[in-house]
């Protein structure tokens, strides 16, 4: 019983941490205020530890709350991870997979869960379109399972990755504009145009830029968003053109009136993979996602849908 007491109370100093607000952890614990602040303060005495700074409202953590946090995330996620291998060995993994994906690969997504779903019917998946600094936070804080992002080199300490698709970049814009003749566009083409991009905090928009400025040219788009949908609602309803990860297509295609083409001297193509935290036993979830990735062909996937969309493919 006092094992499930602080399950309990590191659970709630968890969504604590997470929320930053006392109301809305003990709302995301279905839990009353003074149920979560009480669990918090009992553990504090049991710890002999002062956790949490406290005012008004809820300040922060003291040093050493800040390591009591890390170990109460650990120690939640080994317990989740324990029930689902138990699950796992009655026959099935129940379970949520928590995926955190960069807003670029979000198209390609439902590639990995339709596999993941495919090979474990019982679990389910939650996403998150995060940037790619918040996935490796999350990922190392236990807040998400794996992450679907850049790889750049080799991965943080404690991690591992696969990779699924190497990124290229094409023009979508509308069908009567000139660029669109070419059977490549430069970048310094492109720029002209009036252009709607994913948001400077994002990798993509990051890499653009540089391609940009690698020509000499300033990247000024018209329209930012935090999403792909919101880029492909304004391609059709402002007749605005973007320069599009090929899996953007995968998922929604090329709208009515506009035409594809390849962006010039695309060969430095960044890849895209999955992450996960290396640990021992490794992580059933993980593991399952692993395997769903090796076997979702995600890069043909991808590579089909943008040839059917260029000119020379017969589309």
């Amino acid at each position: 019983m006092a094992g499930d007491v602080l399950i309990q109370q590191l659970a709630y100093l968890v969504a604590l941490a997470r929320e930053r607000h006392f109301g809305r952890a003990a709302a995301a614990c279905h839990v009353s205020q003074p149920t979560l602040s009480t669990a918090i303060q009992r553990l504090e005495r049991e710890l002999g530890l002062v956790i949490v700074l406290r005012g008004h409202q809820f300040e922060g953590f003291t040093e050493e709350g800040h390591r009591v946090v890390s170990w109460a995330r650990r120690i939640i996620a080994e317990r989740d991870e324990l029930l689902a291998d138990i699950e796992r060995m009655r026959g099935r993994l129940v379970t949520t997979a928590r995926i955190g994906a960069i807003p670029t690969s979000i198209p390609a997504v439902p590639l990995l869960t339709a596999a993941f779903l495919e090979r474990n019917p019982a679990a389910s998946v939650r996403i998150e379109a995060l940037p790619s600094r918040e996935i490796i936070r999350k990922l190392l804080d236990f807040e998400i399972d794996a992450g679907l992002t850049y790889l750049d080199g080799e991965p943080p300490p404690g991690c591992q990755h696969l990779s699924l698709y190497r990124e290229r970049y094409v023009l979508l814009a509308p069908e009567d504009s000139p660029v669109v003749r070419a059977e490549q566009v430069s970048w310094a083409q492109a720029a002209a145009l009036d252009l709607c991009a994913l948001t400077p905090d994002m990798r993509n928009r990051r890499i653009i830029d540089a391609r940009m400025a690698a020509e000499g040219v300033s990247f000024a788009p018209v329209v930012e968003a935090d999403t792909v949908g919101a880029i492909f609602a304004h391609l059709a309803g402002m007749r605005l053109a973007t320069i599009a990860s090929h899996a953007w297509l995968c998922a929604f295609g090329v709208p009515a009136g506009f035409a594809v083409r390849p962006m010039a001297d695309d060969d430095d193509r960044p890849a895209v993979g999955l992450i996960t935290l290396r640990r021992d036993p490794n992580s059933i979830v993980a593991e399952a996602l692993i395997a769903a990735a090796v076997e979702s062909g995600v890069a043909d996937a991808v590579d089909s849908a943008v040839t059917a969309w260029l000119p020379d493919s017969g589309a």
